[in-house]
């Protein structure tokens, strides 16, 4: 799907939000600036955070109150799939919902069930945003992204 604007993308952020259920993992993949954070800001919104939903780049993990609790990775920094382990983050996303930036450095360490949302910009500024569903997101109706 194409987003042309920030608030295209903070829109199917949301929408997605509808769609999750406590336990899941929601990869993002792109280059710096690409959207990721206003995509789980979008989220965020859908889950009933009412605080700014902000990048963990330099403090790798942020989490927040909502409908599900939110926890947001940044994973950038990573070097390995044992340090994203050490983290425990799935552990700790049980009851919520786990987003994870530059999540493609760590999906090796993930049960077989998320959701990888691939977000390419291309020279005229809009977001391609590929949904690649894994495992049981395969069965799950994603309708609602596209409307």
């Amino acid at each position: 799907m194409t987003s042309t604007t920030e608030q295209e993308t903070f829109a199917v952020g949301r929408r997605l939000a509808g769609l999750l259920k406590p336990g899941d993992v929601v990869l993002l993949t792109g280059r710096l600036g690409c959207g990721k954070t206003l995509f789980t800001s979008g989220i965020g919104d859908g889950l009933g955070v009412d605080e700014p939903v902000v990048s963990p780049s330099f403090v790798l993990v942020r989490s927040y109150r909502g409908f599900l609790p939110l926890i947001h990775a940044d994973v950038y920094r990573l070097s390995s799939t044992g340090e994203f382990e050490d983290l425990d983050l799935l552990s700790d996303a049980a009851e919520g919902v786990l987003v994870i930036e530059w999540g493609g450095v760590v999906a090796q360490a993930l049960p077989e069930d998320f959701l990888t949302v691939d977000f390419e910009v291309k020279d005229d500024g809009q977001r391609v945003l590929s949904i690649r569903p894994s495992g049981s997101w395969r069965s799950r109706d994603l309708g609602p992204l596209a409307a």
